[in-house]
């Protein structure tokens, strides 16, 4: 061949080959997908500190309780068989075969007659109303009083603790035990370690697979935990690239990162209201009043300026994510303010030459200016002050109280406020109120924070718990919707997004609707880090 030639066919060779290459891997990619391999190590960033990892201990802890739900199982996860009888009052489980703690005892039916034990004997006094009958090593039965209709979800909140380790510690002692920091748990994780500084701070933790765990086991090999003291210190370190994860960020904060990251976010079964003491204020007592107090809110300039619209409006005792919510009962025309002024002046409440409003009761001169008790939280502060400009334009005075939250749970224990910014969670996504509004629960440990009192409500709450049918039991939540929407009790503001700071190459996170911060671990185990390509 000539030198052209050659040429010609070095390039025709060198083509032939690329394009060859080029459909190899077309071809590849197109009959493979990529899938989760285990593998790779993550570091979640937490603010505070870990102190009683521990099921039999009531903590309130977010470092405790996102521990906890990486090292325990709950005992829905745990059960073979969940089957409850014709009375709805007897609910018989057995047990997956061959559970192990991950010190490899065995896990059985006795560690969990255990665990209720010392829960209805602590000072929370939790699961009362229910006795545990142990049948066999894997088989026990719970009796309930009275029927409840979302017991299977407290199933899904309650973690064995083991009985091998704590039946021979006293109860006033558990929270000196080791063990609250080294658990043996049965859950996707278990203890590995930690590291100390010299003043007492844990700054790390860690955590390995748990080879007993009872479901499937993580793809994450490792998980880690980094403390810090402030949540400036941990966003700090998230765009050092310090932490892996940051949970319970808002919106701002969110926004505020910058390395590149994925946000992802659930929504979360809680809303923050306005609950208005009426024993404390002679004007609270008034309807027109609170009335006016709601109605004069804008909800909307909340939402859009504090959130950025990343927030879900709220107007009653159930969010609009939650089951039992019915919109129709809020559909009805909202008030201008002329008209807030007017239905002011029909009840005798007056303005004054500065526009403040007054009315004589019982020969007192009772004026509308009302201090608020706020956790020191920028977003409830923030919606404080925009609340403070919407009531100043009908003749109201509102005095913020921004409190530390240590500080604001004493003033709740003893209701010792006129009105409180609070937020409530329905702890397991459904709709069962009682704990919020019937009247046994007015006072603490109870959390009718309005102090609310209607026997009908009363009697609809209790048939809620205890109805099982769904369209009888929506009739119920209906009526509590709109008697508390017509009595306003309390002022609903919004419902928050979750959002997590995680790096791009996180997987698996499927959490749409978490209860608390440390639900976003509830698919860990599907979590993952590392894909590899396999073909269809």
């Amino acid at each position: 061949m000539s030198k052209t030639e050659r040429m010609i066919f070095f390039i025709a060779s060198a083509i032939l080959a690329v394009s060859g290459s080029i459909w190899i891997v077309y071809l590849y990619y197109t009959n493979t997908v990529p899938t989760p391999i285990r593998g790779g190590t993550y570091t979640e960033g937490m603010v505070g500190q870990p102190v009683a990892i521990n099921p039999l201990i009531s903590s309130e802890n977010e470092a405790d309780r996102d521990l906890m739900t990486l090292t325990f199982a709950s005992l829905a996860d745990l059960a073979e068989t969940i089957k409850m009888d014709d009375t709805k009052k007897i609910w018989t489980i057995t047990l997956r075969p061959e559970l192990k703690w991950s010190d490899e005892e065995p896990l059985t039916s006795d560690d969990v007659v255990f665990t209720l034990g010392v829960l209805q004997d602590s000072e929370n006094r939790s699961w009362q109303g229910v006795s545990v009958e142990r049948l066999s090593e894997r088989e026990f039965r719970f009796n309930l009083k009275n029927p409840y209709a979302f017991f299977a979800d407290n199933l899904k909140n309650l973690l064995v603790a083991p009985q091998h380790i704590f039946d021979n510690i006293p109860p006033q002692n558990y929270r000196l035990s080791n063990f609250n920091l080294e658990p043996v748990g049965s859950g996707p994780y278990k203890y590995a370690g930690y590291e100390k500084r010299a003043d007492g701070f844990i700054d790390k933790y860690y955590l390995v697979i748990n080879p007993f765990y009872a479901l499937e086991k993580p793809l994450i090999k490792n998980f880690n935990f980094r403390f810090f003291p402030s949540r400036k210190d941990a966003l700090e370190a998230f765009d050092r690239r310090g932490i892996d994860g940051l949970g319970g960020l808002d919106y701002a904060e969110a926004e505020s990162l910058k390395i590149s990251h994925q946000v992802l976010e659930a929504d979360l079964p809680r809303y923050y209201a306005i609950f208005f003491n009426q024993s404390l204020h002679a004007a609270l007592k008034e309807k027109e009043i609170r009335a006016a107090l709601d109605a004069s809110i804008d909800r909307a300039r909340i939402l859009k300026e504090i959130f950025k619209d990343n927030a879900v409006r709220v107007d009653g005792p159930i969010p609009p994510i939650v089951a039992g919510y019915d919109p129709e009962i809020y559909d009805d025309a909202k008030p201008t303010i002329d008209q807030i002024k007017a239905s002011l002046d029909k009840a005798g409440w007056k303005a004054d030459d500065t526009g403040l409003r007054s009315k004589v009761i019982s020969k007192n001169k009772v004026i509308l200016e009302f201090e608020m008790v706020i956790p020191d939280a920028k977003f409830l502060t923030d919606t404080a002050n925009l609340i403070k400009e919407d009531w100043l334009k009908i003749g109201v005075v509102l005095k913020p109280v921004i409190l530390k939250s240590s500080e604001v749970r004493d003033v709740i224990k003893t209701r010792n406020y006129k009105m409180v910014i609070f937020g409530n969670i329905l702890h397991n996504g459904n709709p069962d109120l009682f704990d919020f509004w019937h009247s046994s629960k007015r006072f603490d440990p109870g959390l009718n924070l309005a102090l609310y009192s209607d026997k009908v409500m009363d009697t609809l709450l209790e048939s809620v718990r205890q109805n099982f049918d769904e369209t009888a039991r929506q009739t119920d939540l209906f009526k509590i919707q709109t008697l508390i929407y017509q009595q306003k009790p309390a002022s609903f503001l919004f419902s928050p997004k979750y959002f997590y700071a995680a790096p791009q190459n996180l997987g698996g996170f499927s959490a749409k609707l978490i209860t608390t911060s440390a639900n976003r671990f509830e698919n860990i185990n599907h979590w993952y880090l590392k894909t590899a390509r396999v073909f269809k």
